[in-house]
C-alpha cells in the first residue's frame, strides 16, 4: 500500500496538478466547472456500482458505497453555488473541463481492467462484473485517496468558502473496505489491484494533461 502512495503522489507532483488547481480556484468560471467535472466522475461511479449489482445478492458496502458515492455528486454540484457568478446546471460539454476525458475515464477503466481479468483469471459475467468493480474502484479510491487533499490543501490557502473535507473522511472509509473485500476475493488481491492502478494512472496523466492544457488555453 505504501508504494502505491508513493507512486501516486508521485505522479500528483511530476503532473504539477497543484499548480493547476491553484489556477482553477483562482478562475470562478473554471473553479464552477472543475466541481462539476468532479461531480459528473463521482455520478459515472455511483452508477456503474448499481449497475454491477446482484438483484439478489447484492451487499449492504455495495450500495452503502452507491449511496455515498451519488451524495458526493450531489454534493460537489451543491458547492458550485458558493461561487460567485457559478452556474453549471447539467453535465453538457460546455460546462465541464476536458469533457471528453472526464465523461470517458471510468469506461475506459472499467474496459481495460475487465480485458486484463478475462485474460488473467478467465473470468465471464457476474464474476467478471464484481471483480471489474473491486478493481476499479479500489484504483479510483486510491486516487481520490491524493486528488481531493491536495485539492483542499489548494482551497484552504484561497481561502475559499469550497471544501471537500467531509468527502475526504469518506473516501478513505472507502478504501479501507475496498481492500477487505479484496482479500476475500483472492489471496493475490495485491497483484491485480497494482495492475488496476497501473492503467488507471495512464489514464489520470491523459486525464490531467487535458486540464493543463484548457486552464493554460
Amino acid at each position: 500500500m505504501t508504494s502505491i502512495r508513493e507512486r501516486q503522489n508521485k505522479t500528483i507532483m511530476q503532473n504539477n496538478l497543484p499548480s493547476i488547481l491553484h489556477k482553477i480556484v483562482a478562475n470562478q468560471d473554471l473553479h464552477a466547472r472543475w466541481l462539476n467535472t468532479l461531480s459528473l466522475m463521482e455520478n459515472t461511479g455511483a452508477r456503474k456500482i448499481s449497475a454491477c449489482e446482484d438483484p439478489v445478492t447484492v451487499t449492504y458496502i455495495i450500495l452503502k458505497h452507491a449511496a455515498e458515492e451519488h451524495r458526493h455528486a450531489f454534493y460537489l454540484k451543491k458547492q458550485i453555488e458558493k461561487i460567485p457568478g457559478g452556474n453549471c446546471p447539467t453535465y453538457a460539454g460546455e460546462y465541464l473541463l476536458t469533457p471528453s476525458n472526464s465523461k470517458y475515464y471510468l469506461n475506459l477503466l472499467d474496459v481495460l481492467v475487465s480485458r486484463y481479468l478475462k485474460a488473467e483469471l478467465n473470468l465471464n459475467g457476474a464474476e467478471l462484473r464484481f471483480a471489474a468493480y473491486l478493481l476499479v474502484t479500489y484504483a479510483i479510491e486510491v486516487r481520490a485517496d491524493e486528488l481531493y487533499p491536495v485539492y483542499q490543501d489548494v482551497l484552504d490557502a484561497a481561502k475559499s468558502k469550497v471544501n471537500v473535507k467531509s468527502i475526504i473522511l469518506e473516501e478513505e472509509g472507502h478504501l479501507e473496505e475496498m481492500i477487505n473485500q479484496l482479500q476475500h476475493f483472492s489471496p493475490e488481491w495485491q497483484k491485480h489491484a497494482d495492475v488496476a492502478v497501473e492503467i488507471e494512472t495512464r489514464l489520470f496523466n491523459n486525464w490531467v494533461e487535458g486540464l493543463a492544457a484548457e486552464v493554460a488555453a
